[in-house]
């Protein structure tokens, strides 16, 4: 499989035969307002253009509603009838943008050969919950590749740590920027990816992205770096790929 980060959440994944596009948000730096007060978002530019990044899509799968995975510039750039998988109750809403072929993932389904299954999510705890709203990670699973758990906009808690377990994941993919709202992390930080990676099977590798793209993040991909080294977290365990950085993975050989 291939894998291309973009920027924050929005990845490409050339997988089984098919591609992927995952959360996008193709909004101009600095076009969306400050969380914090310390710079607009986004804070940086697309790596690539949105042509360069729809090329050769064959669906893409929206994790939630909030602009920085589905923005109005994704939302009107997006082609209408790609088919669009979305978490149980934004069908509607993404259908009134004008998409075409949109499929709520209540539990699993196959697209393509592809089996995908939807996986619990928190974006935060406590009442910034309510306020963050629903969310869904997923597993995807494709005959000869790599079995993926991405984990989307969560802390890591229970379900998730289930997920890992259960799972036995090739490669997971983690949110890392430690956003905070509310001054509570809605996302993992360096010490819950750190943890990640240790709950993990020994085979697994763990991709951090979702950093320096926001403004109400609190950890770059500096300091995830230097908090995993001093836990020990071998960087061939962790990758920390730039923007518009590539990944060739394959399944691990038995």
């Amino acid at each position: 499989m291939k894998l291309q980060l973009f920027r924050n959440a929005t990845l490409k994944l050339d997988y089984a035969g098919s591609v992927i596009l995952i959360d996008p948000d193709f909004g101009p730096k600095h076009s969306r307002p400050s969380f914090t007060g310390r710079s607009p978002n986004p804070m940086v530019e697309l790596p690539a253009s949105t042509d360069e990044i729809l090329e050769g899509v064959d669906f893409v799968l929206v994790s939630h509603l909030h602009a920085d995975h589905f923005d109005k510039v994704a939302q009107d750039r997006v082609p209408k009838h790609l088919p669009l998988i979305c978490q149980p109750g934004d069908e509607d809403t993404i259908k009134s943008f004008g998409f075409l072929d949109v499929t709520p993932l209540y539990d699993d389904l196959t697209i393509d050969g592809i089996y995908v299954k939807r996986r619990e999510g928190n974006h935060g705890s406590g009442p910034v919950l309510e306020k963050m709203g629903k969310v869904m990670g997923f597993t995807i699973e494709g005959e000869g590749e790599p079995s993926i758990y991405w984990a989307g906009d969560t802390i890591l808690y229970p379900p998730v740590r289930e997920t890992i377990e259960t799972a036995e994941p090739d490669i997971i993919i983690t949110h890392s920027c430690g956003a905070k709202w509310d001054d509570v992390f809605i996302v993992m930080d360096a010490e819950q990816t750190s943890d990640v990676c240790e709950i993990a099977a020994p085979h697994t590798r763990v991709i951090a992205v979702h950093m320096e793209a926001l403004d109400h993040a609190t950890t770059s991909r500096e300091e995830l770096r230097a908090y995993a080294n001093s836990r020990s977290v071998d960087k061939h365990r962790l990758i920390i790929p730039d923007d518009g950085e590539i990944l060739h993975l394959t399944a691990p050989t038995s």
